[in-house]
């Protein structure tokens, strides 16, 4: 099987790389000419430089493919200009299933996120049946995943065979740049979180979202939405288990989302917009995080053999890594 994978050298892509090198897939792996190819050592592929900003020039590459992996994204809470993330999110999702079909390439999964559920502050646990609109849509990333995931709708529905995954936040080890998630680990390992505010994810093990990409293209039903998640912990809850693995103290003190928000305004402001620097809190990131983002994944537990599972192993790897390859000081392990 030829598998044809975007985002391979992120954080997600390169354990997807690794799930199907695994399983004798023969891959051609979507780099762009400033990607660092660390992630990719020991996995088997071809690499073919190009963007999603230009995808006619990926035609060649494309065809003879038994499947198309569409991981890659533009995933920051924070961008100088938008334009760009929407350009690679939802054009280069809706010009690359359109090259699929062109070329003759029969199946593709495509990777979307939790983000595009129906949450709302009544702190519900989602699921692929939860009503959702553009309208409920919070920043620029999680508006261009939702557009983009549209666009893998529309094809599945005019025939194409398109599975749609949605993971919740993954954890586990070889998070280079950091995600935004990973960022809350090293921070955390750093002593650079004196404080918390109220809200909440599902966190996921990488890993098994790599597994569900391969099952994906055999049990996905084309054009149905599958949630992939694992445990669903408030912030506090994340912070207390890294507490008890590393020794490090977790922080105590809860901070309001109004102290919170108005943090975010005066970082992107001067940060952002007046330094041109990545801020380290955003607005959008707090408005998000006034809902606890609990999703169910038991749509995909009962059609594609999913596994939730505790998430502690891929919590623990997390800060193994980010340990071991020189963003945080060591700490003393607990069992």
């Amino acid at each position: 099987m030829r598998v044809f994978l975007t985002g391979a050298t992120g954080f997600v892509g390169s354990h997807v790389a690794g799930a199907y090198a695994a399983a004798g897939a023969e891959l051609r792996l979507l780099t762009r000419s400033s990607s660092n190819l660390a992630s990719l050592e020991g996995i088997a592929g071809e690499t073919v430089v190009g963007d999603l900003r230009d995808v006619s020039s990926l035609r060649s590459a494309l065809t003879g493919c038994d499947a198309l992996v569409h991981v890659a994204a533009d995933y920051r809470l924070w961008v100088p200009d938008p334009a760009d993330m929407y350009k690679a999110n939802v054009d280069g999702t809706r010009e690359l299933l359109k090259l699929a079909r062109e070329v003759g390439v029969p199946r593709v999964v495509y990777t979307s996120s939790v983000a595009t559920m129906g949450f709302t502050k009544s702190n519900i646990i989602v699921d692929e049946t939860t009503p959702v609109s553009e309208a409920d849509m919070i920043g620029h990333y999680k508006r261009s995943k939702w557009l983009a995931e549209q666009e893998a709708i529309a094809a599945a529905r005019a025939g194409q065979h398109v599975m749609i995954l949605n993971p919740t936040t993954p954890i586990g080890a070889q998070d280079r740049k950091p995600t935004p998630t990973g960022r809350i680990v090293v921070d955390f390992l750093n002593k650079n979180f004196p404080a918390y505010v109220d809200t909440g994810l599902n966190l996921v093990d990488v890993a098994e979202i790599a597994r569900m990409h391969v099952v994906a293209l055999d049990r996905g039903t084309p054009g149905e939405r599958y949630i992939l998640g694992g445990e669903n912990l408030t912030l506090k809850q994340i912070l207390d288990r890294m507490a008890a693995m590393s020794g490090l103290p977790s922080p105590k003190h809860k901070v309001p989302h109004g102290v919170a928000m108005a943090f975010a305004f005066f970082d992107e402001t001067i940060t952002g917009k007046l330094r041109g620097k990545e801020p380290r809190a955003t607005v959008e990131a707090v408005r998000m995080g006034r809902k606890m983002m609990f999703a169910a994944s038991t749509k995909a537990e009962r059609e594609l053999g999913f596994e939730v599972k505790p998430v502690d192993m891929a919590l623990r790897s997390a800060m193994e890594w980010f340990v071991a390859n020189g963003y945080a000081p060591a700490y003393k392990a607990r069992a």
